[in-house]
């Protein structure tokens, strides 16, 4: 792991991207692209930044679950990020422009939670027990690394390449719906530009939850009942330009939509 002086030079160097609204150089040419303790490290300092400043932890995002997206990003696991409460963006609103750095858009199943999930050694029938509901979410992702450059360790420091989110407002009980066939189509100013299935997020959106769920336990940081999980992409991802209209639509549901 780099050293502490290193850790908080990336970090200031990704708060200052977002102040100058300019990206900066990979951060794995200076950490390395396997260096994944370092890029945690990093994103924990911002974290506690963000929080000095008023901004307060309101959940999880599990990112790079799909293999779609894995290959769009060239890298081959999940990661995980911190959701701020002002990063929510409510359903039909609109975002600014000028708070957006390189967006682009994917549509994905969010769970809120019953339960606090504290257990490393937890099963799937410990996260589907916690869970109290599922909506249909659209995250906004933006990268502070020029062009898109990632692997592992830039969207990792960069916690998960998060932007802004948008959940629905049709809350559904597992019992109610087919996590796993649930089907997902997400339009551009009414185009198709991805789709797919709860399957195509590492088998179903509960297996990315246990991975969070015991990759945060084990990290002294669990879960938390009233926490929001983004479970992570069901398709591919698609980029926006200023004046787009995105709309997803969720078998059993409903429909989130956001303007740009």
């Amino acid at each position: 792991m780099s050293d502490k002086k290193t850790v908080d030079e990336i970090a200031s160097q990704l708060r200052n991207a977002i102040k100058i609204e300019a990206p900066i150089k990979p951060i794995r040419d200076i950490i390395g692209i396997e260096d994944i303790e370092t890029a945690y490290a990093i994103q924990r300092v911002n974290t506690q930044h963000r929080i000095s400043k008023g901004a307060r932890v309101v959940g999880k995002k599990i990112g790079l679950t799909s293999k779609a997206v894995q290959a769009q990003l060239g890298v081959d696991q999940p990661d995980y990020g911190m959701l701020f409460n002002t990063m929510e963006v409510l359903t039909g609103d609109t975002i600014p422009w000028n708070e957006l750095m390189q967006p682009k858009v994917e549509a994905e199943i969010a769970f809120i939670l019953g339960k606090d999930l504290d257990n490393s050694f937890m099963t799937v029938s410990d996260v589907i027990s916690a869970i109290d509901y599922a909506v249909g979410a659209i995250e906004i992702v933006g990268s502070r690394i020029e062009n898109w450059n990632i692997k592992i360790t830039d969207t990792v420091a960069d916690n998960a390449s998060a932007s802004h989110f948008v959940i629905g407002h049709r809350p559904v009980k597992l019992n109610d719906f087919d996590i796993i066939n649930c089907q997902m189509s997400m339009d551009k100013n009414g185009t198709t530009v991805s789709k797919g299935t709860g399957a195509d997020c590492l088998g179903s959106p509960i297996n990315a939850t246990l991975w969070l769920a015991r990759t945060m336990a084990r990290l002294g940081e669990p879960l938390r009942k009233g926490e929001l999980v983004l479970t992570g992409a069901m398709g591919p991802m698609s980029a926006v330009e200023k004046g787009d209209q995105i709309v997803a639509r969720f078998s059993a549901l409903g429909d989130v939509s956001v303007n740009f």
